[in-house]
């Protein structure tokens, strides 16, 4: 008699598991988020990527869209940028291209629609904080960011999105996101002492509302020594003590080391460059299919 019940519920935990595989490799699109600051929002130049790259993102476009910061569907490409004297290139790019393009090839069935929201020279003590108040706003940010809103901002475009596809009868599931930020929080020091407890608050957040209470959650690492005195390593240290107490989350580890031979960087020793955002990407695509796994 054990037995037999013990057979029970080994077949019941095994159709759960097939079901909520089905479930997602049955809808039409897989949903990513992606949001953050400054290396977010990309400082690669497509011009420079290998013509083998551009051909393999050309292969996949039909089947991966990008929204980024608010604006139309579009095939997953470049975006827009006025040269200036530190970035004199026109055709610019973030971790969506390669994170777009690796999750597409590993997955030759499936579509994907990437919903990315970035602002450089933000925080999460500020701008981003999902519990945004003016107080904090004004102690961190500069300027016009002292208004911004960016976690609304992006649950906004997220809803708006997600809309659209409704309206086409095109069925989703958000499986994951990308966040790339905390090199401003590292410049307040009750800002970067108190980066995971609002790490926590923000994954909360968008697990609540997008009812996606597993949604894995990927972080980028900061490196740069930018900030007050152990800024950065303080954020450092709070990513990792995040990861390590919270379930369904994923870092992408980084060197300190000035060389930045695993992400290279510009010369301003902040921003990645172009095989910088390559890897960045690609490291973001394969930690995220390794939590869905």
């Amino acid at each position: 008699m054990k037995k037999n019940i013990f057979l029970l519920f080994l077949l019941m935990l095994a159709s759960c598991k097939s079901s909520e595989i089905t479930a997602q490799n049955d809808v039409d699109i897989q949903v990513v988020l992606l949001a953050g600051q400054s290396n977010m929002a990309g400082a690669g130049n497509f011009d420079e990527l290998e013509s083998n790259i551009i051909n393999r993102i050309q292969k996949i476009s039909d089947r991966v869209s990008l929204v980024f910061n608010g604006k139309l569907i579009k095939p997953l490409s470049y975006y827009d940028n006025k040269p200036s004297e530190k970035y004199n290139f026109t055709k610019r790019f973030g971790p969506e291209l390669l994170m777009g393009l690796t999750l597409a090839e590993n997955n030759p069935t499936k579509k994907y629609l990437l919903i990315k929201r970035s602002q450089g020279g933000t925080a999460l003590y500020g701008a981003w904080n999902p519990n945004w108040s003016s107080e904090k706003a004004q102690a961190i940010e500069k300027d016009k960011k002292q208004k911004l809103q960016l976690f609304s901002m992006h649950i906004e475009d997220i809803q708006k999105s997600l809309a659209i596809l409704k309206s086409e009868e095109k069925t989703y599931k958000i499986i994951g996101l990308a966040w790339m930020q905390g090199e401003n929080d590292a410049t307040l020091i009750e800002a970067a002492r108190s980066y995971a407890s609002n790490l926590k608050a923000l994954i909360l957040k968008y697990r609540t509302i997008f009812k996606e209470e597993k949604m894995p959650f990927v972080i980028g690492e900061i490196n740069s020594r930018y900030g007050v005195k152990d800024g950065a390593k303080i954020v450092r240290n709070q990513m990792e003590s995040f990861v390590n107490k919270t379930h369904f989350t994923a870092l992408i580890k980084t060197s300190t080391n000035q060389n930045w031979l695993d992400y290279p960087k510009h010369k301003d020793n902040v921003h990645y460059n172009t095989e910088g955002q390559v890897k960045l990407g690609t490291a973001f695509a394969f930690e995220l299919m390794k939590m869905i796994k």
